[in-house]
């Protein structure tokens, strides 16, 4: 679904001197570094001074292709005009690749309109705003949002622990920190290769890996490692690799080099799908329901075909993946997430877990409406508690990691157009509270979400690395991981249309029609940049010094931390 974006703004002002942000994010730039460059001019106080330097920063990303990371940054701009003429300028250069459309001449239409003091800013109440729809993941985001420095000598500690292994093989055996060593698994993956043996299940398994906690980088033995809790797999009645005690998906190592590509260099450092209803079958939709309405109330018997009627105009939906290949094992998860969370919420599906639909929120509030079709839109976004990290930036630790639901309400344009209105109702924001209550539960009998919350920490971790520049601290080209590489990703069939979701029900003889937009967000990218979230940890550092490798056999790539 398509939206808008018209928020408050700073008026245009005369060029501001060049100043130490000013100069600071000219180096950044010139050396290609753009995280970098955007942490220097959000330190910019003087918010005319700030949308230059961020203008620039857009413009240097649209120049080598990096359009969505382009689009990210124009959304941090202040002046709103300055804004929407960005996004509009990088919807126009991405071309026929791209995502979104070019709203730049109505949302000037409407920024120049109504009184700027109506208009809060992007996110906030009241605002209409520019959205994707379906899965978005954004790791660098919210890596420059939540990292910290953590001083407590507590991340230390655990690397220490890792220094000292326990070279047993028994990889079934639970392990409270499992270290991988990223490099070494793909040296061991590119031996395989190159002898014609095929990979074996405890490298596509990840050795066991149930979650990713911490990632360590050592400069020194040119060794990047990521670590967590790990225990041996099973395969569930369907053939699913999953793990002994909680029957949880075991991590992929397909899915690790797929979005091991997406971030780095030439990649897209976002990934996610979208699905789009055809804006021609949109219109037809309203003028139906118009006309109808006009008509006045259906007779009995009348509604069967009513409804018919109303899902054959809407017709099928386009999938749209972007920054991973769309016949991907990632993309395939990305969207069947996205498409279960919708019928789940308008009663479609039976998730196995105690989640209200609209309808039962609906009927239980007592606001069943005024017999309008609602357009609803309900996405799933990251969020995370923060990501700590040692003062010398060796040692990572990922706290906090969940799903998070959202909520907008919409309306639909007489071109088929659906709008954002930047807010929510009750109902609607009860259904997108209650689902982040419950997914953990909901993880748990359905394994497409908790194969969803392993992407959005392997996408973290990866946007470490990249953010980070950890793959050229470790002196890691990725090898056969790298986007050309040789390793062939197993293909699946790529997903390219659905079945809109729409349902309906009768409260208080009014009828109610529900159709959901929106899908899966993974915005990591403002993860990594909301500093409330980012420590430095002295421990760390600590943990970096001692927990250095240990002496390995040369085909060794995993270990166990002493107990």
């Amino acid at each position: 679904m398509l939206g808008l974006s018209a928020t408050a703004g700073l008026k245009a002002a005369n060029a501001p001197k060049a100043s130490a942000t000013t100069v600071a994010v000219a180096e950044h730039l010139v050396a290609g570094e753009f995280g970098p460059a955007i942490d220097a001019a959000l330190q910019t106080e003087n918010p005319v001074e700030r949308t230059v330097q961020l203008r620039q920063i857009a413009a240097a990303q649209r120049a080598v292709g990096e359009f969505d990371g382009a689009e990210a940054t124009a959304g941090l701009i202040p002046n709103r005009r300055e804004r929407a003429r960005d996004r509009g300028q990088t919807a126009r250069e991405r071309g026929q690749g791209g995502s979104g459309a070019d709203f730049t001449e109505l949302m000037e239409l409407i920024q120049a309109t109504l009184e700027p003091e109506s208009w809060d800013e992007v996110g906030g109440p009241g605002s209409v705003r520019e959205f994707e729809t379906g899965v978005r993941v954004d790791p660098l985001g919210q890596l420059r949002q939540v990292s910290k420095e953590e001083l407590t000598g507590r991340l230390q500690l655990i690397s220490s622990r890792g220094r000292i292994a326990d070279l047993h093989e028994d990889m079934a055996r639970q392990s409270r920190l499992r270290l991988i060593s990223l490099p070494r698994l793909e040296q061991a993956v590119a031996a395989r290769l190159r002898e014609g043996k095929p990979i074996p299940e405890t490298m596509r398994r990840l050795a066991g890996l149930s979650r990713i906690q911490y990632v360590f980088v050592y400069p020194d033995s040119n060794e990047l490692v990521i670590a967590g809790p790990a225990e041996g797999w099973k395969y569930d009645d369907n053939g699913r690799p999953v793990s002994r005690e909680a029957g949880t998906p075991t991590f992929d190592l397909d899915d690790l080099v797929t979005v091991l590509r997406t971030f780095s260099p030439g990649g897209q450092s976002i990934f996610g799908c979208s699905i789009n209803p055809r804006e021609a079958n949109l219109q037809s939709v309203k003028s139906f329901a118009e006309a109808s309405n006009a008509a006045g109330p259906l007779r009995p018997g009348q509604l069967r075909n009513w409804l018919k009627e109303l899902q054959t105009r809407l017709g099928l939906q386009d999938v749209e993946v972007y920054g991973v290949p769309a016949n991907s094992r990632v993309a395939q998860v990305l969207v069947e997430a996205d498409y279960k969370m919708k019928l789940i919420g308008i009663d479609k599906l039976d998730s196995g877990v105690e989640i209200p639909s609209y309808f039962d929120l609906l009927k239980s509030s007592g606001n069943a409406g005024a017999g309008s079709m609602d357009a609803l839109r309900w996405w799933l976004t990251m969020k995370y508690g923060a990501i700590d990290h040692s003062p010398d930036r060796q040692s990572f630790e990922i706290r906090g990691s969940s799903v998070l639901c959202q909520s907008e309400l919409q309306f639909v344009t007489s071109q088929g157009q659906h709008l954002a209105k930047g807010a929510t109702e009750p109902t609607n924001q009860l259904f997108a509270q209650t689902f982040t209550k419950k997914y953990a539960e909901l993880a748990k009998h359905d394994p497409v979400f908790a194969d969803l919350q392993n992407l959005f920490d392997l996408g973290m971790a990866a946007a470490l690395c990249q953010q980070e520049h950890l793959y050229e601290r470790a002196h890691w080209k990725l090898g056969v991981f790298a986007a050309n590489g040789e390793y062939q990703v197993a293909e699946v069939a790529a997903p390219k249309v659905v079945d809109s979701v729409i349902n309906h029900r009768v409260y208080n003889g009014k009828d109610i029609v529900v159709q959901v937009a929106g899908g899966v967000r993974v915005d990591l990218l403002s993860v990594v940049k909301d500093k409330s979230l980012a420590h430095e940890n002295e421990a760390l550092s600590a943990i970096s010094d001692k927990g250095k490798l240990p002496e390995l056999p040369a085909d060794r790539w995993w270990w166990d931390a002493s107990r």
